[in-house]
């Protein structure tokens, strides 16, 4: 399976919700992704440009996306961004690849 690195922002109605009713949001964020038959390995609050981290395992980019997609749709973020992680064996079949591709930069 497939990993992802997630990061959002909640609205300020969202952290004002939050204030009046602290929640783990772990909870729902496992359910979620669980529903599409993977997995949440991480999650987490920060200082900084997010408010938030998560890690995920996911069966494949569809899955991922549909879980990004809920999440995102529901309101609560003002902002969401997912990166698809590749792992170290991947990325050496993807150097080798880059082997055969005759790469021509502009205007040369």
């Amino acid at each position: 399976m497939a990993m992802y690195l997630t990061r959002f922002s909640y609205t300020p109605e969202t952290w004002a919700r939050m204030i009046e009713n602290p929640e783990d949001r772990r909870k729902a964020a496992r359910s979620y992704i669980e529903s599409v038959g993977g997995k949440l390995h991480g999650f987490w609050y920060a200082f900084g440009e997010h408010d938030g981290w998560s890690l995920w395992e996911a069966p494949d980019n569809v899955s991922m996306a549909a879980v990004a997609l809920a999440i995102g749709a529901g309101g609560a973020l003002s902002s969401v961004e997912t990166t698809v992680l590749l792992d170290v064996e991947d990325t050496i079949r993807a150097l080798e690849k880059a082997k055969s591709i005759r790469y021509r930069p502009p205007g040369a």
